[in-house]
């Protein structure tokens, strides 16, 4: 698989570890931070997801304090389906119902954690079933239609 990741400072150390945990078997590429130093998040968050079309990644993770800011920073990118996750649940469902191609999550999380949530993630396959199909073009229609409108 190849996979973009992107941190702010506070996933720094995370994303080194996971890194190097993920390259025993995918292609990874760095989206950055690549240090400690305080960062905005929104700014990685752009990098990776616009890597997502233009690398052909199969998937991006994306660290921060909370996973919540990088989650909404990517969501504001058409054709980014991002989420938010806290378990190895939350990962299966974010792939199999939701079809999502990028995952968040905190930086505050074990390394058992963050291994078995990604593994999950990268096990799941959407399920493509009506419903949940169904929703996803809902979901691209509301991207597209809300992209379209004037303040």
């Amino acid at each position: 698989m190849k996979i973009g990741i992107a941190s702010d400072h506070r996933g720094y150390e995370v994303k080194k570890k996971l890194i190097k945990y993920l390259n025993k078997k995918n292609e990874v590429i760095d989206y950055g931070t690549d240090s400690g130093v305080i960062v905005d998040y929104v700014d990685y968050a752009e990098l990776l997801c616009k890597g997502i079309k233009k690398d052909k990644l199969d998937f991006g993770i994306l660290i921060c304090g909370t996973g919540i800011g990088m989650s909404i920073a990517a969501n504001k990118i058409k054709g980014i389906m991002c989420a938010k996750i806290d378990n190895e649940e939350d990962a299966y469902y974010a792939k199999a119902h939701n079809n999502a191609n990028v995952i968040s999550f905190s930086a505050k999380k074990s390394m058992l954690i963050i291994k078995d949530m990604v593994d999950k993630f990268m096990q799941t396959e959407f399920l493509n079933q009506p419903n949940y199909d169904n929703r996803i073009k809902k979901i691209q229609k509301l991207e597209k239609n809300c992209s379209k409108t004037k303040k």
